[in-house]
């Protein structure tokens, strides 16, 4: 086994990693908002990814060029899904926590069966795109380029993120995120940020969805593997933290990446899991977590 092949494997585990972050940071910024654990998150990435499919066979258009179309029609579906769901949730005053639970999975089971009845569960993937096909050359690693411009993409995203936090909204976000209740009393419209913040998480999972559909299958069951690693990567980042899902999405990517290579690649989530394991006994608010 060549120091190349080790290389370029761990090249590309950590640009996977940077996708499964981009997921990742759209759960754990509504988690970090309003404490809400959204079980739909999976797949909303499903349907990011079937939009894309649609009007690629519609109009033709390529995938990059689809990518603001697809996040921004996916922030306002999250917007939509906090309007008609998740506030009502908010407004429960008994097991609140389990009816947010059954809402956001509820919701899952919905989209999923909507997209079976719609498209059938066969395997579907867009074979004509720009960066189909083509791959970047490093010496003698070679990494294909729709996992290059993912990872590229993936860190505009956080890019993105970071500069929010520093508007008068991202400091909005982060007042509401500290106490609901008392940011009424400084003139703060709880429910609007909360909203856009959904829609911000939402656009999120579809800008990953969009990537993803370049190179990956899709299928209304797509969103179910993301979403578990989507979980581990903000419990091991720490809940609530951006930046912790960025460097837990890299060592994720890193670990499953370089499991597959030495020991099997039926069982690359072994390492996944163990190293989430080894952090939730160290630190069991997870690396850059305040919990």
């Amino acid at each position: 086994m060549s120091a190349t092949l080790i290389a370029q494997v761990a090249i590309g585990g950590l640009l996977m990693g940077l996708v499964y972050a981009v997921v990742a940071a759209g759960l754990t910024l509504i988690f970090g908002l309003m404490d809400v654990v959204n079980f739909a998150h999976g797949a909303l990435l499903m349907v990011a990814m079937y939009a894309t499919l649609l009007i690629h066979r519609a109009t033709g258009l390529d995938p990059l060029v689809q990518l603001p179309l697809v996040a921004l029609l996916l922030f306002g579906a999250g917007v939509v899904i906090y309007r008609g769901l998740i506030a009502r949730t908010l407004s429960v005053r008994v097991n609140a926590g389990m009816v947010q639970i059954f809402v956001t999975f509820g919701l899952s089971i919905f989209l999923v069966g909507a997209a079976e009845f719609l498209f059938g569960s066969d395997f579907q993937s867009i074979n004509a795109s720009f960066l189909g096909g083509r791959s970047l050359a490093f010496g003698a690693i070679i990494l294909p380029w729709p996992l290059v411009a993912s990872g590229i993409v993936a860190l505009l995203v956080f890019l993105g993120l970071f500069l929010l936090s520093r508007t008068e909204f991202g400091h909005a976000l982060e007042a509401t995120r500290e106490d609901h209740e008392a940011v009424a009393l400084i003139g703060i419209d709880r429910d609007r940020v909360f909203g856009i913040g959904w829609g911000i998480g939402t656009a999120s999972v579809g800008i990953a969805g969009v990537m993803l559909a370049n190179f990956y299958y899709i299928a209304p069951d797509v969103g179910t593997n993301f979403a578990l690693i989507a979980y581990v990567t903000v419990a091991l980042g720490g809940f609530g933290s951006i930046f912790g899902a960025l460097i837990a999405g890299l060592i994720i990517g890193l670990v499953e990446a370089l499991t597959a290579l030495f020991i099997d690649p039926a069982l690359k989530q072994i390492g996944i899991f163990l190293i989430y394991l080894a952090v939730l006994m160290i630190r069991p608010r997870g690396l850059f977590g305040h919990l």
